[in-house]
């Protein structure tokens, strides 16, 4: 019975498998599926075209952030291992240096979007 039923099951899904190739729309001759990028960019073009350097600049915040956030996940797990007053001054200078680093940038400019 449990062959049978998995028989049945195997053939019906190679059969709607089968059935969505045939009818979808997607080919493989697209231009962007035979580019090695598919993020947008013309591979056959110049690379030296003008960058956004303040959307350069703005990514890298965010990838500094998000860094130190992720940092910020065995603060979580060291809770009940540390006292709390080790645990307070710890937490607290990692956020004053993410603080102070925010403060820097958005003191630069580098955080407004309209020049």
């Amino acid at each position: 019975m449990i062959k049978m039923l998995s028989l049945i099951l195997l053939t019906l899904s190679s059969v709607v498998m089968l059935l969505s190739n045939l009818i979808s729309k997607k080919t493989f001759m697209d231009r962007e599926k035979n580019s090695p990028f598919e993020c947008g960019f013309d591979p056959k073009n110049s690379a030296r075209l003008p960058f956004s350097l303040h959307f350069f600049l703005i990514a890298i915040i965010f990838l500094i952030f998000d860094v130190e956030i992720t940092l910020l996940i065995p603060f979580i797990m060291m809770i009940k291992t540390m006292d709390f007053l080790s645990y307070f001054l710890i937490l607290s200078f990692f956020i004053l240096i993410l603080l102070i680093g925010l403060y820097h940038e958005w003191n630069q400019g580098a955080l407004t979007w309209i020049y």
